[in-house]
């Protein structure tokens, strides 16, 4: 039966990990292992589909990155897969001169791109489970490490795959895609679905548009059987397969999804947070919060409309956060007191919301004075 551990919840933490190995799996992408010592073992416990953050100074400037964990749980070992994107920096960097022996400092593991823990009667229920995954370029990574896991965990479960990329040489994991199709051969299906290729089936060429999907949904993948949805790649794609699967009536609380991107670059800078001009006599918000049991105060003047992250990275640089985005969920705090706008969320569930908390990357206060606990 597929019966999986709830996330540890735990406050983000960098701790500088030596690269054991970087292996090449396309012309654009390299898997990079980290070697993880037994006094972290704990620190770097994960669950398939979460991820980590990596930090490096590139050109003066303090860099973070999240990446997806791309294997099952192993001990002494983690593993991400980093694909260059056009114009990135810290991705380019990796691919052209990351090397066994060099540290980098990584964050412990994160997110709750996992499968749902059962338990008891719930348990015996979850024999014969079916997943369905719809997944684009390096949106493959948690996405394989949840096959693995869940296939291996139960001989009654399914797995089912749509892949999509640009061309044959693009696609991240093939070797290992082919293994557990050989491996699971009537319980794991992949369909890779080339944009630029012409394949024998029309559906397997071409964009992954709506229509694409809704042919995916409709005869291949099946929508009606499947316990637990995945979606993974970039936003139009991952919104497509949300309106899709909304449109048949599937249950929200079975759809499980990651954004690598929105689109929207802004971030802060490095450690310290976006520079802000103070303005003695106009107005200002209180801001405080607590973090790893202090408390600590800054001001932000009202013209400036910073998050609440940037602001408390100006007083204190260790407050925890990786894509700045909205997307990963690592600088999630409660809001005690006052009022906040949240611009966007890609991270928190409902029942996150419900209890109070917020991504401080995206919230602006709308209040006089606002305090967060990052520690709750």
């Amino acid at each position: 039966m597929t019966v999986l551990p709830a996330a540890p919840v735990r406050r983000a933490a960098f701790h500088s990990l030596t690269v054991a190995a970087v292996r090449r799996l396309t012309e654009d992408a390299v898997e990079v292992t980290f070697a993880v010592p037994p006094e972290l073992a704990d620190a770097y416990g994960y669950l398939p589909g979460q991820y980590v953050a990596l930090r490096t100074v590139l050109e003066g400037t303090e860099l973070r990155r999240s990446y997806s964990i791309c294997a099952e749980p192993r001990p002494g070992e983690l593993k991400v897969a980093v694909k260059r994107d056009l114009g990135g920096l810290f991705s380019s960097w990796v691919n052209e001169h990351l090397k066994a022996g060099d540290m980098l400092d990584v964050m412990s593991p994160a997110g709750s791109f996992t499968v749902r823990p059962v338990s008891g009667m719930a348990a015996e229920q979850a024999r014969g489970q079916v997943f369905a995954a719809v997944a684009a370029g390096s949106g493959i990574t948690p996405v394989i490490a949840i096959a693995r896991s869940v296939l291996a965990s139960s001989e009654h479960t399914r797995f089912d795959l749509v892949y999509a990329n640009k061309a044959a040489m693009d696609v991240m994991f093939l070797e290992e895609l082919a293994d557990l199709k050989d491996r699971y051969p009537s319980r794991f299906a992949v369909h890779h679905v080339l944009s630029r290729e012409q394949r024998i089936s029309p559906l397997l060429s071409g964009r992954l548009n709506a229509e694409k999907i809704t042919s995916f949904i409709d005869t291949v993948l099946p929508a009606d059987a499947v316990d637990e949805w995945f979606l993974c790649g970039p936003f139009d794609l991952v919104q497509l397969c949300r309106d899709a699967l909304a449109e048949r009536g599937i249950d929200p609380a079975r759809v499980r999804f990651e954004l690598f991107t929105t689109g929207r670059p802004d971030r802060p800078e490095g450690s310290a947070g976006r520079p802000v001009v103070p303005d003695s006599a106009g107005a200002s918000y209180d801001i405080a919060f607590r973090l790893d049991g202090l408390q600590g105060k800054v001001s932000s003047p009202v013209h400036a409309r910073e998050s609440v992250l940037n602001a408390a990275l100006r007083v204190r640089p260790d407050v925890p956060f990786a894509c700045a985005g909205g997307v990963c969920g690592t600088c999630r705090a409660k809001l005690v007191t006052g009022t906040v706008e949240m611009e966007e969320n890609y991270a928190l569930e409902p029942e996150e919301l419900e209890r109070g908390y917020i991504l401080t990357c995206q919230s602006r206060p709308t209040s006089p004075s606002v305090t967060v606990d990052y520690d709750a």
